[in-house]
């Protein structure tokens, strides 16, 4: 598992350094194309044939709540025009891709939003499933902390037993925030991204990052757990780990790279592990620390 998180990282890195770059690029070969609708963002991501990132696009967006696309028009506005920006980068037409949806909802929220772009479904996948998949959890748990809620997905064997969310995550933290320091809530959103801040803003957030600690407990309550995986924007505040982690003294709690990051990731490569391919393996374009390369070893974009 530490050989596949490292890979995994190093996908991460070059998902951050290429984020909202339109620069074209020659991709050779297959790719696939994830579209991950979260409560606070939505992300467009595609992988090439060895799941290493090369285009990914993020909008911050209140279009989604609590399981509902409240903002139907406007959801589908933003990933056309991610999906024109994929286009643009990649020099072809998409016409397929793979989204997820949070567990315990439809999915529909999402495919509904995809299909009326133009694309066809390729898979549907629940967000901490599709992160279980991409690491390769034998046994083990993926906590995916959204802006709106909290997903746990418990792993047995290999498959999810048990899926799980909660109406609670980052943006109870951010109004947490908001109502502490009496500021409005984007500028709290925007101290609550800053890492310089993250003195000011962890003592006052612990008890709400402690209360979602209590609900993914009672989640996991009774299974064999030995390593929690977090996932989502929200776990990128530092010392939000040190938190569940002290929450979980008898567990590993591990926070991968730019989390933000990761769930749309599982969900482009999912098609790659539908199709039978192991997304975390080293491929002979990836440079460690750098990323993605074409070909000729040659770097692109960097």
């Amino acid at each position: 598992m530490k050989n596949t998180l490292s890979v995994i990282n190093l996908r991460l890195q070059t998902a951050m350094a290429i984020v909202n770059d339109e620069t074209p690029i020659q991709v050779q070969g297959d790719w696939y194309l994830g579209i991950d609708l979260g409560t606070a963002d939505i992300q467009t991501m595609a992988v090439d044939s060895a799941g290493i990132p090369i285009a990914c696009f993020l909008d911050w967006a209140d279009v989604v709540k609590d399981g509902v696309v409240v903002d139907y028009v406007g959801a589908c506005d933003i990933v056309a025009e991610q999906i024109k920006k994929v286009e643009k980068r990649l020099g072809t037409h998409v016409t397929r891709a793979v989204t997820s949806y949070p567990p315990g909802t439809d999915p529909k929220i999402s495919t509904n939003v995809v299909e009326s772009c133009g694309l066809e479904i390729v898979a549907v996948v629940d967000e901490p499933s599709s992160v279980a998949h991409l690491l390769g959890i034998n046994d083990g748990a993926v906590v995916d902390v959204g802006g709106g809620t909290t997903g746990s997905a418990i792993i047995h064997h290999g498959a999810v037993v048990v899926s799980l969310d909660d109406p609670t995550g980052g943006r109870h933290i951010t109004l947490t925030l908001s109502g502490a320091k009496n500021i409005s809530v984007d500028d709290a959103e925007i101290m609550k991204r800053d890492h310089e801040c993250a003195n000011q803003v962890l003592p006052v957030v612990r008890p709400v990052i402690e209360k979602m600690a209590d609900l993914v407990k009672a989640h996991l309550s009774g299974a064999d757990v030995d390593d929690i995986y977090l996932t989502g924007g929200s776990c990128s505040l530092r010392g939000f780990q040190s938190v569940f982690q002290d929450e979980f003294p008898d567990q590993n709690v591990i926070l991968p790279d730019y989390p933000i990051f990761l769930t749309p990731l599982a969900i482009a490569s999912y098609a790659l592990i539908s199709a039978g391919v192991n997304p975390a393996v080293y491929s002979q374009q990836e440079i460690p620390g750098i990323g993605y390369a074409d070909g000729e070893g040659r770097h692109v974009n960097h």
